[in-house]
């Protein structure tokens, strides 16, 4: 169970949806006000970074970590293990873990400025090394802007029931 935990977060690192894309998935803005349409075109861009980090994912795809996570990530496992940005994109390319599914639901994006902060739900089947990680989770990542781009600063998941 504790690869399983570890590989979750390895793999999702950087990864996750958009609105039609992702048919079963729910995006909201929650608990404040309507968003402005700054905020809205914001979150349509955090959306579409957490689309292309899911697609990364399930094609194995580093170059994408590469360029997207921040210098200074850092990612908390289900089991409290710290992994960083050379840890995630060396278990990409060591093309052991592999995604069958990642199905996102319950999206909430919040902007403050230029950070956003993601909460979802996925729901993931997968492999690390032949063993089954399969299962649901909930997981939190901030994106920052930086010089124009948006950069994952920190990840966390949490195995759900």
């Amino acid at each position: 169970m504790s690869n399983k935990l570890v590989t979750f977060l390895l793999g999702v690192l950087v990864a996750l949806p958009a609105f039609p894309a992702f048919p079963a998935q729910h995006v909201a803005v929650h608990p404040r006000p309507p968003a402005d349409s700054g905020d809205q075109a914001t979150i349509r861009e955090i959306i579409d970074m957490e689309r292309q980090a899911r697609e990364a994912s399930i094609r194995r795809d580093a170059d994408f970590s590469q360029r997207t996570l921040s210098e200074d990530y850092v990612a908390i496992t289900p089991l409290g293990t710290v992994t960083t940005k050379q840890d995630t994109v060396s278990a990409r390319k060591s093309r052991q873990l592999r995604y069958d599914t990642i199905d996102v639901t319950d999206m909430v994006v919040r902007i403050f400025g230029d950070t956003a902060v993601v909460t979802a739900r996925a729901d993931v089947k997968g492999h690390q090394l032949g063993e089954d990680f399969s299962g649901p989770y909930r997981y939190t990542r901030v994106w920052v802007r930086r010089t124009g781009h948006w950069f994952a600063v920190s990840y966390q998941a949490t195995v759900t029931q």
